[in-house]
Parts: C-alpha cells; structure tokens; sequence
C-alpha cells in the first residue's frame, strides 16, 4: 500500500517535578535543602530513513508522546532525562504544522533529523531557591509542559527520472521494460495510481530511479483528477521524461498533448518549466505514428522548442537504449541534489547587541473586567502557573511576590480594584488584599 500523507499529533514529555526534601545525615545538623531538580522531558524527532518508501506506518499510528522526565530526588540528585522519541520517515517527506501551515522541514537525505517537539524542561528543587534569608526553602517547580501539535507529513517520491504524461500512454509499460519493476498494467485510464519506482541498470556502474507517476489531464493544476496529488511527485526529479502517444490513438492530437500537460505542471510550480526534459515518441510500432512524428517535429521547429526527441516502442522495446544512455548522460551532468528546495534557507547575518537584561515576566500581561471580576491574561504567567506547586505557602508567596515585581498590583489598583475584589487568573480566583 502506497500512502503519500498523513496527519499525526506529535507531543514532547514533560519536565520531571522538582523535590522538596532536606539532608538528613548522621553528623550534619541543620543540613539544608536537599530536593533535587526534575529531568527534562523527551523530545520527538523525525529522522529519515532509506529503507521506508511510503507513509503507509502512520495510518496506523497517528499519536506519539514522548516519555516524561523523572522527578528530582534528594541528596541534590537530578531526576534522570527521559529518552527522545525516534520516530522514522521515508526520504522525501515535507513535514508542515497543521494549524499554521508553517514548513516545518523538508527531510531529503539519509539520517537527516529534526525535532518537531520539544520536550518540558525539569522543575527546580528546593536547593535552587535557598538565600541567605531563607536558607530552609519548602519551594519546588513542577516540570515543563513539553510542546504538543499536529503535523501533516507529505511524501515526494525521490527519483533521478520521472515519467509524465497522459493516462495510458505507455509510461507504465516503459519503466516495466527498462527496469524490474512490475506496475499494474491495463487498457484503460488511471491504471497507475500511486507512484511506482524502478532502478534501471545500464551496467559499468551506471544506474538511476525511475518513477512511473500517474496520468496527468487538464486542470490538473487546480487539483481536477487527483492532480495535486500527482504533480507534489513531479518536485522531487532531476530530469522529465515526457512520455507522448505519437499513435494518437485515442484521437488526441500528441502535440497537444505535450502542450497541455507541460502546461499544468508550469502552473502547480513555475520553477518546473526549467526542468531538463526529453520527449518520448511511444507506439511506434503502429503506422499512424510514423507521419504524427513527423507533424509534431515540424510544429515544435515552427514554436522554436528545442527539446530532445526519442522515438520508441515500449512494447517492441525498439529504440529504448539510445534514451536510457542520453537520460544518463544527462544525470551526470547535474547535481545530485533536488532542483527545487521546499524551504529556501537565507543565511542572515546576525548583529549582536549587549542589551540590559530584561525579567522574562516584564510588561507581559493584559487587565480586563468582566462585571466585579478582574481578568488578567498572560502567557508567561499562565506558564509560571503550571510550574507553581500552589499547595505549600512559600510557593504561594514567591508566586505573589513575581506579580507584584510584574507591576500586576499597581496596574489592578489604577482599573479600580479595591480590597475583597476577586481576581481571574486562568482556571484561579485570588481575593486581591491590599497589603498594609
């Protein structure tokens, strides 16, 4: 089974929670703080991987979560870091997040990774909050939340040679005969349809892939017949091989033909009509096809095209060699790498700056009213909220003294807050107490 895309939800672990704890040796009095801090959660990492060739293991598996942190221990001992989760994909493979279809990475080459979420980081034990004023702290964070999305993975199918055309021109039945592959072959439309690889070996250690895409039509740009399905593939190739019945047997006009078909593969990327391409004449073996090559040739002179012409009969298997030599030539003489980059990266130059150093919770947060409550929005406190352990009176405190530092206290007294007024944070109501 062929799949060439999927949508999975990915999710990072979270951060292990800080310890609260105390030494509590033999000969150490009054020994202090001893809560370790929690592991960091793993991450979730796509690495590519030659042996797969389809997406066909995520239609049966669309969740993955990594394995949280541990929690700190005591002794000042740090929880254990969870192990990353390895998910593998095929190469060729365009991994985009689904909520703001962003491109996350185009993973091309063997062993190329890229994490797609990030695991929490540990909580800090109660060692990390000891001061010369609070030298017994009972204060610990929980872990991190790790990143969670979906993402949407979409497979290229990586070949030298791609093969393009209208349905039931022979495409299938040339990559049959150059190579082992053994697609489905029948007389009628869309045979093909899911992408079929083939090596074909010249000898002396000259080979390349082949890829019999399926049948293109008319408006195939605007996604008519599957057509955005089949064209993604067409990216992927070093070189078209445009495969024409110069039999007309269908009473198509093969110039047109060709015409149409280059057409839509302009409009799905323009950076294709550049691609090096080379015209196959199939069923030649039928005598129509003989003055039809003919036409066509003087038609393309007339346009002033230049494009390579190779008469054949994949049936006959007749003049098959002369293209699979030239087809050959023409890979050596281009780069191994695809013509087409899906991210372009633009090397930035950066200028440093010494800058003050800023409170990651300054100037962070918004103050609405909805009738007698106050609601203040922000993101880094909704996260210093998640990290908070609400159940001790230390944590409680460090928790209120951040939002007054944040100037959270002046800005609720000039919206008109006064004592006894409750105030909104997330999913928590606090009593606003002027202090004394």
């Amino acid at each position: 089974m062929f799949v060439d895309k999927a949508k999975i939800y990915v999710k990072g672990g979270d951060g292990g929670d800080g310890l609260v704890a105390f030494r509590r040796e033999k000969y150490v009095p009054e020994g202090g703080p001893g809560g370790g801090d929690g592991g960091d959660g793993g991450d979730v990492i796509f690495r590519v991987d030659e042996g797969l060739r389809t997406l066909v293991d995520f239609r049966y598996q669309k969740h993955f979560k990594a394995k949280r942190g541990e929690k700190g221990r005591n002794k000042c001992q740090h929880g254990a870091n969870a192990d990353d989760m390895v998910v593998r994909v095929p190469p060729g493979t365009l991994v985009v997040n689904d909520d703001t279809q962003e491109i996350i990475a185009d993973l091309t080459r063997h062993g190329q990774e890229v994490v797609v979420a990030k695991g929490g980081r540990g909580g800090r034990g109660n060692m990390r909050f000891a001061t010369a004023k609070n030298t017994a702290p009972e204060i610990a964070e929980n872990g991190e939340e790790g990143q969670e999305r979906w993402v949407v993975l979409e497979l290229k199918v990586m070949a030298d040679v791609g093969l393009v055309g209208f349905p039931s021109v022979g495409k299938s039945t040339l990559l049959s005969v150059v190579s082992a592959a053994t697609p489905k072959i029948g007389a009628y439309h869309f045979t093909t349809i899911t992408p079929n690889l083939g090596v074909v070996d010249l000898g002396e250690g000259r080979n390349f892939v082949m890829a019999d895409l399926p049948g293109l039509i008319e408006g195939a740009s605007q996604g008519i017949g599957l057509g955005h399905e089949f064209l993604r593939h067409v990216e992927r190739t070093r070189i078209i091989v445009h495969v024409v019945d110069m039999a007309g047997i269908e009473g198509r006009d093969p110039y047109d033909d060709w015409m149409k078909i280059n057409e839509e593969i302009k409009l799905y990327n323009a950076k294709l009509e550049d691609r090096p391409q080379v015209i196959v004449a199939n069923k030649m073996d039928i005598p129509e096809a003989v003055e039809n090559l003919a036409a066509f040739r003087d038609q393309l002179a007339k346009d002033g095209k230049t494009v390579e012409i190779f008469p054949l009969s994949a049936v006959t298997r007749e003049g098959i060699k002369p293209l699979l030599y030239r087809v050959a030539d023409m890979l050596d003489a281009i780069p191994d790498a695809p013509l087409i980059e899906e991210v372009e990266q633009v090397e930035e130059r950066k200028v440093y700056r010494l800058e003050k150093k800023k409170s990651e919770f300054e100037n962070d947060f918004v103050i609405r009213r909805e009738n007698d409550v106050f609601v203040v929005e922000s993101p880094s406190i909704e996260k210093l909220m998640k990290r908070t352990n609400f159940t001790t009176e230390e944590s409680v405190m460090r928790f209120a003294r951040i939002l007054r530092n944040m100037g959270i206290d002046k800005a609720l007294r000039d919206k008109g807050a006064v004592d006894g007024q409750t105030i909104r944070l997330n999913d928590y109501e606090f009593e606003f107490v002027e202090k004394s």
